[in-house]
Parts: structure tokens; sequence; C-alpha cells
């Protein structure tokens, strides 16, 4: 089965429709978003529809998702991200509130997990940071695979022979004998350098994850966002990936 799974599209049509152009082109079994479809983009509602409408895609919520629609209290967002909420909050018609409303934290289908930041107390919302942190998730991962998002970097993180280690090459090999945890990085606001749009492809037939990067119309993205009066840093930083 062939899996194309995205995340972190933070209200960024743009990205979202050239990740979505690609990624019919690898003619996945099924989609998977990680999380965080709103925050810091100036199309939070245009994104959500286009979501929505992918045939039986596996959703989980992530935290800008929950906070805009006040189920997370954003009292730990920066004053940029707490700006963008509220923006977004003020654009989003109720049925959409109930859709992210509806939205949960962790879902598992055939052997993959998903969560937007961690499976340890996936409502905290916690970046990995340490092997301990990892640890705490592959201690209660009962797949091989779980899919993350939440810092928009693309990463691998692997659980093999009890020894932990991590690698950033585009195409992870993946056994039956391990588990990994894999961070899919952004689809709207990559944060590691490369301003191209993020996503994967897991095909568990051939038993590989591949990173696949997009490039997108990033000065209509930024010329949105300025347009919307949202802060400046959120349109600057996506010229470079930051």
């Amino acid at each position: 089965m062939k899996y194309a799974v995205f995340s972190d599209i933070h209200g960024n049509l743009e990205a979202l429709e050239a990740v979505m152009g690609n990624m019919a082109k690898e003619k996945p079994d099924r989609y998977i978003c990680v999380g965080d479809i709103v925050g810091y983009g100036a199309d939070p509602n245009e994104c959500i529809k286009r979501v929505r409408s992918i045939p039986d895609c596996i959703i989980v919520a992530g935290n800008h998702d929950y906070a805009a629609i006040g189920t997370l209290n954003n009292g730990f967002f920066n004053d940029f991200a707490k700006a963008a909420i509220g923006w977004t909050a003020n654009q989003l018609s109720n049925e959409e509130k109930k859709f992210l409303g509806s939205l949960k934290l962790v879902e598992t289908t055939n052997n993959v997990s998903i969560a937007h930041s961690n499976l340890y107390l996936p409502e905290l919302f916690e970046y990995i940071q340490t092997s301990y942190d990892l640890q705490l998730g592959f201690n209660i991962m009962e797949t091989d695979v779980c899919f993350i998002g939440h810092s928009h970097v693309p990463i691998f993180f692997s659980l093999q022979r009890g020894s932990i280690s991590f690698n950033t090459e585009p195409t992870l090999k993946v056994n039956r004998s391990g588990k990994f945890f894999v961070n899919v990085g952004s689809v709207g606001q990559p944060r590691d350098d490369n301003p191209h749009a993020c996503y994967a492809v897991y095909d568990d037939t051939d038993e590989t994850i591949s990173i696949k990067r997009i490039p997108y119309d990033v000065d209509k993205a930024v010329s949105k966002i300025r347009k919307a009066g949202l802060p400046e840093i959120l349109a600057e930083r996506l010229k470079h990936g930051r």
C-alpha cells in the first residue's frame, strides 16, 4: 500500500495545491494529513475545504487547528502565532470550526500511527527534542511507523536493536525489526532553510519512505499574507524556509 503523507499546511493554499498535484502523480492508495491545516497563512477556509475534499483522507488535529477554535489555550504561542490564530478564528465558519473540533489527536491504520507531535501525551503538543522524548513515544507505539509533523523539519528517527538513531537523508528503508518516527516536514511553512513545500511517500510494499520537495508560488502566498494584514515575519520567512 502506498501512502501520501503531508502536514503543517498552515493556511498556505499555493503550497497545498502544488503538493496535491504532485502527490496525485504518485498514485497513492491513501492520503494522510498530520495536522495544522490552519494558522499563519491567509487561506484557512480554502485549505480546510481542499483537505476535506480528499476521499478517505486520515486527518489528525494540530495545535493550531485546536487553538483556532478555542480547544487549546494559545498561551504558549509566540506573539506572531497568537496574532495569526486570532485572525484565523475570525475567518472560520461554524462548519469549519466544527470540523476542526471533530479531529482526533491520534489515528491508526494498517500498522501506521499518526499524531501531530508525539504519541506520548499528544494533547500537550510538545516537540521531540531528546532521545528521552523519543523513547517515551517508542514505548507506547503499537505500530512499526508513526508519522508526525509540528517542527516543520523533515527527519527520520529509528529504534533498532534497542538503539535510537536519526537521519535526514531523503529516503529511509524501513523493516519489521525496527520502529520509526517520521517527521514529514511542512507543506506551507518549511523551517529547514529550504522554501520548497514538503511531504512524504510511504510504500509499505518496498518498505521505503521518501521525503519530497516541491516548488510553489511563494510570492503569491506572501502577497496574500501581507494583504490580510498578518505579521510581516509570516510572509518573509516563506521566502527562506525559516
